[in-house]
């Protein structure tokens, strides 16, 4: 963390700043403070104007005087854990994983321990605070039952900087999947909006109210019978995207039971080689291969590749060998 104990600061609004809101104010005076932070804080009662509490909206004019103070970060509950981590890449700034399936990412109900972050922290030593007590360092997701390429902020400063790239659609994010079906195409692109699903509040939809835009881009790597694996890049990060989006239009992942891919899905396919190859699947058939940003400190553009996890690699094998 950045901010020691009672640190202050204090801010004289210039003509040129005068009417623009609180909150903006001291999103453009402090790079090194998220916009959720400084929200905090005017709520909490730690930013003053004039010496008086104001709201984050309040429009500020020329020769108000700003006071700002930033709390103790707020302790993390969290045991590091010696949890062996793949790592890809790492220095000062940040660090690229590539998460085994079965890991949870965060602390949460049911998962206290033996998360990514756990093992993080014991790695790192230190991560930024941005994503809260129970999340440092993480900057985007991946479910439990997927692996592959994942990257965390060492800072604050840096976590911002690369969740301004995931925000913007700067990262580039490409995953494997084996999916269900026959495809009649190559490749295609699935846009359609992700939100809640109207019922089951666990799970997302594309019918679901307030969606999001999100968008998809599949292309076929190779067919089988009944079930395909491929490349699948999305434009937008919302949860559960891919596996959302496969099944809308009839291609659930295979082995991903909240989304159609199940057992019975698997049981019905007709060839028994196909059927006994994915059996041996315990999870969603999903795989984060390609993860591409810019690395806010060296300047330069990053890639990462991770290979295939070993159980979809299996299931390709006996696939490739034992079907024509």
């Amino acid at each position: 963390m950045i901010f020691s104990k009672g640190e202050s600061r204090f801010f004289n609004v210039s003509e040129k700043e005068k009417g623009i809101r609180l909150d903006l104010f001291l999103a453009e005076r402090n790079s090194d403070l998220s916009r959720s932070q400084i929200k905090k804080a005017i709520e909490k009662a730690r930013v003053t104007v004039n010496h008086g509490n104001v709201k984050p909206g309040h429009h500020l004019k020329t020769g108000d005087m700003v006071f700002l103070r930033i709390a103790q970060p707020e302790p993390a509950g969290i045991k590091p854990e010696d949890i062996p981590l793949s790592v890809i890449f790492e220095d000062e700034f940040l660090i690229v994983i590539d998460k085994p399936h079965g890991m949870v990412v965060h602390p949460g109900a049911g998962n206290p321990c033996g998360t990514l972050v756990n093992a993080l922290l014991a790695h790192c030593k230190d991560l930024s605070g941005i994503g809260g007590y129970l999340r440092p360092g993480i900057v985007h997701r991946l479910d439990k039952d997927t692996s592959g390429l994942m990257v965390a902020a060492k800072s604050d400063h840096v976590h911002r900087l690369l969740a301004d790239q995931f925000k913007y659609r700067k990262v580039t994010k490409v995953y494997q999947t084996i999916a269900f079906g026959t495809f009649d195409h190559k490749e295609g692109i699935i846009d359609a909006p992700i939100g809640r699903h109207p019922t089951d509040r666990k799970k997302m939809s594309p019918s679901g109210k307030r969606g999001k835009n999100a968008l998809t881009k599949w292309m076929v790597k190779e067919q089988f019978n009944g079930v395909a694996f491929l490349n699948v890049q999305i434009e937008t990060g919302r949860t559960h995207q891919i596996r959302v989006h496969l099944s809308s239009i009839g291609h659930p992942v295979v082995a991903d039971t909240e989304y159609g891919g199940t057992k019975k899905r698997t049981c019905a396919i007709a060839d028994q080689k196909v059927r006994q190859a994915l059996l041996t699947l315990n999870r969603q058939a999903l795989h984060a291969g390609y993860l591409k940003f810019f690395h806010p400190c060296r300047e330069m553009t990053m890639e990462f590749t991770a290979p295939l996890s070993a159980d979809m690699e299996l299931v390709l094998e006996k696939l490739r060998r034992e079907i024509p």
